[in-house]
């Protein structure tokens, strides 16, 4: 693998080798960190980035239906083709999960820089509705 074209970077959260010092990550492993990082973080959370991010955050508290879904896979495809320039996207799934409130969000990827297809699952939760009972 050309860890050259990926690089490295620090994890997260950050970690200390047994030398005591920071620890680095690099190859497939900096990819899917950088990739979670970019789907975890809501735009407007980092002050010097505040474009940085996917919009999903913003469907915290809708209902899981499939227009949600649908708009799940576009925010997410967006924000990893704006962000992670060392892949390309191939395919945004979004399933519901088995407990209350969860979706499991599947990204096929390809790394561009050696060609090799990877999957990337990403458990994102919304907040059921509560009972009205």
């Amino acid at each position: 693998m050309s860890d050259d074209f990926i690089g490295r970077g620090f994890p997260f959260p950050m970690r200390i080798n047994e030398r005591g010092s920071l620890d680095l990550v690099g190859g497939i492993e900096e990819l899917e960190r950088s990739m979670t990082v970019i789907i975890s973080t809501a735009p407007g959370e980092r002050p010097f980035r505040p474009r940085f991010g996917c919009q999903i955050w913003e469907l915290m508290f809708e209902p899981i239906n499939t227009n949600t879904m649908g708009l799940m896979e576009m925010y997410v495809e967006e924000a990893l083709r704006t962000w992670e320039p060392r892949v390309d996207v191939d395919e945004i799934s979004v399933e519901p999960g088995e407990q209350d409130g969860a979706v499991m969000i599947s990204v096929s990827y390809t790394v561009r820089a050696t060609n090799d297809s990877r999957n990337l699952v990403y458990p994102f939760y919304t907040i059921p509705p509560e009972d009205e009972s």
